[in-house]
């Protein structure tokens, strides 16, 4: 008798490989993540705190002031 790790592995491992269509959609999956995470990132979400402060007291005093102020 094999452990459950390893019976839920082999269970996922024979379900993969037995995938025609669903390869496809995983690989669609993981494109459109990618893009989501990595590229809007770069494009869409700058680092604000590198920007306007030197070093990282400035920046930690930024955010203290902002977490604390906002009443």
């Amino acid at each position: 008798m094999t452990s459950l790790p390893m019976r839920v592995f082999r269970f996922y491992r024979d379900g993969f490989r037995s995938m025609t269509i669903g390869r496809r959609l995983w690989l669609l999956i993981l494109i459109k993540l990618f893009i989501i995470f990595f590229i809007f990132k770069i494009f869409f979400f700058p680092d604000i705190l590198r920007r306007d402060y030197d070093n990282d007291r400035d920046r930690a005093a930024a955010v203290r002031s902002s977490l604390l102020d906002r009443r």
